[in-house]
């Protein structure tokens, strides 16, 4: 009977057992998670301060999933190195966990740069998990001034979470727009501005030169004061398992379309790894809840014999604001259709006969997975009327052929 093992409570965890059991009914299955949680949603960590869903109903699957599908967890534990010669994961506690076949999907960790005076800030968060929140919440006041460092992904979710429970939020960001990683300069000049409708106010181009207890001197010279700090500068991935005992790592961990890593019988997905983006047929970081879906999926099938590939990653994140909603896929190169209106911006970019990116924000992201589906599949512009896809994404302007091989109708 194999024994799998998973390091890392995560949706690649989730999806890695259904993988698995597809394809092995009485194998044993054990995952280990350093937070006291099962998988759940980290997406949904602002929507549960924003009152629109508890921390109760953040997990991925319910605890009969993991009962019917025999898979143990181990939380409140961390995995603290590998011991590949004799195939045994080493715990905190000392433990020693023997696998024919590991899944590491360890996530990231908050990245927190150097910045003077840091630690004189006494009530400075991350937010990243259930605790990290939990921990905020608790110091939430409406008369509270809070700093958001990081105008990413995660500062901004934070400050939906919390805005209407604080007084005032101030957000600095080293880069010269908002959501840097998935906005051009014009899309983010749109959100911010409807943020600032939302009364955030933003210091972009700029950074933290010091911190007093609550008062953050920046590089121009600005002065903020506040009474709770929160981080959120970025992430970096978690491959020290991997590294330390010879794994190939580049930025994240190295796998192939199998998610294999360069050890035998050793497996990565998620956060921690490296994925080969399509569209610009390079290999990053995609940190992104699809992909690690994919991957855990794909690592699960392979683990327990399956030929499942992982050859169709893209960058895709669909995102909202305060109602705003924001869709992004692919990478902005190559030419530049701008089809936007008063009140939704919508640009594809096309290289090579081939949809290769697209950012939508507003009215314009419905059906906006027929884009989707163009990126991921690579379909030829060619052989279907992108005109009139890309005004109106409309399933009959494929041909026949692709709408049933590509989107699932039926013959």
């Amino acid at each position: 009977m194999n024994k799998y093992l998973i390091i890392g409570a995560s949706i690649a965890a989730a999806s890695a057992i259904e993988a698995i059991r597809k394809n092995d009914k009485e194998g044993s299955i054990t995952v280990i998670g350093k937070e006291p949680y099962a998988p759940y949603c980290r997406p949904l960590i602002s929507y549960a301060l924003l009152g629109k869903t508890t921390f109760e109903k953040m997990p991925y699957r319910d605890a009969s999933f993991y009962k019917k599908m025999k898979a143990k967890l181990i939380l409140g534990k961390e995995a603290t190195s590998i011991d590949k010669a004799k195939k045994q994961v080493i715990l905190d506690d000392g433990t020693r966990l023997p696998y024919d076949k590991l899944l590491v999907s360890t996530g990231s960790r908050p990245f927190v740069p150097p910045m003077e005076g840091l630690d004189k800030v006494e009530k400075k968060f991350s937010f990243m998990t259930i605790d990290d929140a939990k921990s905020l919440e608790k110091e939430l006041d409406p008369e509270a001034k809070v700093l958001v460092v990081g105008a990413g992904l995660i500062g901004l979710k934070c400050c939906e979470g919390i805005l209407a429970k604080v007084k005032s939020i101030d957000v600095v960001d080293l880069a010269p727009r908002i959501l840097p990683s998935i906005l051009d300069d014009k899309a983010a000049a749109r959100v911010q501005d409807y943020l600032e409708g939302k009364g955030i106010r933003f210091f972009l181009k700029d950074s933290v030169a010091s911190f007093t207890k609550k008062t953050a001197t920046l590089k121009s010279g600005t002065k903020l004061t506040f009474d709770l700090l929160v981080l959120a500068v970025g992430v970096r991935p978690n491959t020290a398992l991997v590294a330390d005992i010879g794994g190939t790592v580049n930025r994240g961990i190295v796998t192939d379309d199998c998610c294999k890593t360069s050890i035998e019988d050793i497996y990565a997905a998620g956060d921690c790894t490296t994925s080969h983006d399509i569209t610009s047929d390079s290999d990053k970081i995609l940190a992104l809840f699809p992909n690690a879906n994919m991957q855990g999926e794909v690592a699960g099938n392979q683990m327990s014999g399956g030929t499942l590939r992982y050859d169709h990653a893209i960058a895709a994140n669909a995102i909202g604001f305060f109602g705003l909603h924001i869709i992004t896929a692919g990478s902005y190169i190559g030419d530049q259709l701008d089809l936007s209106t008063k009140d939704g911006y919508k640009v594809l970019f096309t290289k090579d006969d081939h949809l290769v990116g697209m950012i939508l924000i507003g009215d314009t992201v419905l059906r906006a997975g027929i884009y989707t589906n163009l990126i991921r599949k690579q379909i030829p512009l060619s052989s279907l009327d992108f005109e009139q896809i890309a005004q109106q994404p409309r399933l009959m302007a494929f041909a026949k052929k692709d709408r049933v091989s590509m989107l699932g109708e039926k013959r």
